[in-house]
């Protein structure tokens, strides 16, 4: 074992996590806080940038992502501690580079939960007008909380029931449309939502590809499952195949709802991009008029009561992250303090940050549009930080028993690219969020550096 594992392991009794996660809980908190129909609320937009070819955006998107699963398969393996990232940059770059890496996924994992209760509070609000979306909000936060301070064990069982229900509601829509598909046909051509609908010229590879940075949002959370490495039985290595799995399992099921909603969708991508007040709803349409309008609250209801369960396994990792990051005295060390081997302290404080962050949102009418620019940048910031710490810990510092050049060196170089190529492509506002967060998270760094120097003295 790493002598960083070793010392995570001997920590005190009140800063130790209670190892009771398998595999199967493992891929279900990964899961729930991608979702299985997460595709929905983006496929217009897909749609219409990729020229129709939304299922190949999507295969596309999972191939990129894998390169990013694959290097979080080599830390874990090496570095199995609930910092995820924060602590893999910071075995494999050091000290400074695990604290930035950290402090960039902690606005990833403070606002992707905020975005999952946002959207749930606004889910609940069409079904029941009469209260509004910010009471709702709150509720949905309130009542993950206390499934999370119960203990992971406890929220991954109801997380489950939730699971299941969500791939019910997938399977659903997934017979009916094929069901509508036997009996009228397609909308559109058989293999146009793997080469586009042809409504905007010829098939452009560029559009593809800027639509991937996208869709590669609809994969973020995956990684969440690191964060649980102390608290799993049976190694890390359960870890490693959890996350490959869940990204896998994911890609399967995005590829396969997108396909079918695209030979569905009786709107052209060319019309689409030029009115994108229709983007949004565009799943919804599209099964409403082919399926019906049960179908089309069936999936409603699930995406209200599944988002809200995405955002308990983004509190879950978040509070892994801030738990982690205490315990090394990169935040105020209470923050590791745990209660029956579960970081309470931690949890409070990110259900906090995100509760004031998503009722902020549900009050005002462009809140969602604020949230979800910045989602993004400090995910992709640290997965870059990841992949050169894979390079660091095996090929710079030799701490591996061998070192393979595929596994260590270039998937790890192609995956940097791949993310870094997506910051690029990011909105003007994530770019401009994600660089203040980070000269925040700079000065903080010099600070305790200063402090630490003082000590010394």
């Amino acid at each position: 074992m790493s002598e960083t594992g070793t010392a995570a392991q001997g920590a005190g009794g009140e800063h130790q996590l209670k190892r009771s996660l398998g595999f199967r809980d493992l891929v279900v908190y990964g899961l729930l806080f991608i979702a299985p129909m997460a595709p929905v609320g983006v496929f217009g937009t897909l749609d219409a940038k990729s020229h129709g070819a939304v299922a190949l955006v999507y295969v596309v998107a999972t191939v990129a992502m894998a390169f990013t699963a694959f290097s979080y398969a080599q830390m874990v393996r090496v570095v199995p501690q609930a910092g995820s990232v924060f602590a893999y940059a910071r075995a494999g770059l050091g000290n400074g580079a695990g604290f930035v890496a950290g402090w960039m996924a902690m606005l990833d994992y403070v606002l992707i939960p905020a975005v999952a209760y946002l959207f749930s509070g606004i889910a609940m609000e069409a079904l029941v007008p009469e209260v509004s979306r910010w009471v709702w909000t709150a509720i949905a936060v309130v009542v993950t909380t206390l499934l999370n301070l119960w203990g992971v064990r406890a929220a991954a069982r109801v997380g489950f029931l939730v699971l299941a229900m969500e791939i019910v509601v997938l399977l659903v829509f997934v017979v009916a449309a094929s069901v509508v598909l036997a009996r009228d046909g397609a909308e559109r051509g058989w293999l146009s939502p793997l080469s586009g609908d042809g409504t905007q010229g010829a098939f452009a590879l560029s559009a593809v590809v800027g639509a991937v940075s996208v869709a590669v949002l609809s994969y973020l959370g995956f990684d969440a499952i690191a964060t649980f490495a102390e608290e799993v039985t049976g190694g890390s290595a359960k870890v490693a195949r959890a996350l490959l799995f869940c990204l896998a399992l994911a890609g399967v099921l995005f590829v396969a709802q997108t396909y079918l909603v695209a030979l569905l969708e009786p709107v052209s991508s060319a019309r689409l991009a030029a009115e994108p007040e229709r983007q949004g709803s565009a799943f919804y349409d599209a099964v409403d008029a082919s399926v019906g309008t049960w179908l089309h609250d069936l999936v409603a209801v699930s995406k209200a009561i599944g988002a809200a369960f995405a955002a308990l396994a983004g509190q879950a990792a978040a509070g892994r992250l801030i738990f982690a990051m205490g315990r090394d005295r990169r935040l105020p060390k209470v923050l590791s303090r745990t209660y029956s081997g579960v970081p309470r302290v931690a949890l409070l404080v990110s259900a906090v940050i995100t509760m004031a962050a998503a009722v902020w949102a549900a009050r005002r009418d462009d809140g969602l549009d604020h949230l979800v620019s910045v989602v993004d940048v400090g995910a992709l910031t640290a997965f870059t930080l990841l992949h050169a710490s894979v390079v660091g810990w095996f090929v710079v510092r030799r701490l591996g028993d061998t070192v393979s050049w595929w596994r260590h060196a270039l998937i790890p170089a192609l995956g940097a690219a791949i993310t870094i190529a997506v910051i690029v492509e990011a909105s003007w506002t994530a770019q401009v969020a994600g660089a203040i967060w980070l000269a925040v998270g700079l000065v903080v760094l010099a600070v305790q550096a200063r402090g630490r120097r003082s000590v010394g003295a």
